[in-house]
């Protein structure tokens, strides 16, 4: 299924310090000045792959995107 993709700007409140990704329906979204717009995708590893093209240290978000947290 379709869906709306963020990534954080901001890893401070990550433990990891991983910018994370975040589906649009997420109780975690980010605010608007600490998100990034990565697209409509089929699936969290495609807005990954496209969240890495703006950092290294991605990751999904344990919530809204489990088959993708890793850490």
């Amino acid at each position: 299924m379709f869906h709306h993709y963020y990534v954080n700007k901001l890893t401070s409140g990550n433990p990891n310090f991983n910018h994370e990704v975040h589906k649009s329906s997420c109780y975690y979204l980010p605010s608007e000045y600490n998100r990034i717009y990565l697209g409509y995708f089929n699936s969290c590893a495609e807005a990954i792959k496209r969240a890495k093209a703006y950092y290294s240290n991605v990751d999904g978000c344990a919530v809204c995107c489990p088959e993708c947290h890793r850490q």
